[in-house]
């Protein structure tokens, strides 16, 4: 199966993560993107210190922006998402059933993004990479493989209340 996603959105969500966005802009990166049929990326930059607007390296064009209310838009728009290890942009991927890379970064200062990214990693739903290995990962990776993420059931939520708040009847 040919490998074609042809329109890549990358958040770095309401945080500062300039060592991705730089390597999002390095050549060979622009070329590890067009690997996978890439032509248009839309590119969330938060509080970087790069210039939003548009962008045209090597034959890709680049929408960057700082910020919007909601992502929802662009990651339903995009056949692949590539996020910083928050967890609430992986979710909001995962759960719009879009193949996900996430990024790590290593300069945050505790590792819960990381543990995050590794787990979700091991139960199949992403891939996980550093800034540093962008570009390898991109190369091996096959996002066909992943498994959707599970839709929420909150019949066990409910179940839970039952079992906590059931009256049990008193044995003498």
């Amino acid at each position: 199966m040919a490998i074609n996603y042809q329109h890549i959105f990358i958040t770095v969500g309401t945080t500062r993560f300039d060592l991705l966005v730089e390597t999002i802009f390095k050549p060979s990166c622009i070329e590890a993107v067009k690997k996978l049929g890439c032509k248009t990326i839309t590119f969330q930059i938060g509080n970087s210190d790069f210039e939003p607007g548009d962008y045209v390296e090597n034959g890709v064009k680049l929408q960057v922006y700082r910020f919007k209310d909601s992502l929802q838009e662009d990651i339903i728009r995009s056949d692949l998402v590539i996020s910083h290890a928050g967890a609430g942009s992986c979710l909001e991927a995962l759960e719009a059933r879009k193949p996900l890379l996430v990024v790590v970064n290593e300069d945050l200062m505790d590792n819960h993004q990381l543990e995050l990214a590794e787990q979700l990693q091991v139960d199949g739903h992403l891939y996980y990479c550093t800034c540093d290995t962008f570009e390898s990962t991109l190369d091996m990776v096959d996002f066909n493989l992943l498994t959707p993420f599970p839709k929420p059931d909150p019949s066990v939520f409910v179940k839970y209340l039952d079992d906590v708040f059931r009256v049990k009847p008193k044995i003498n």
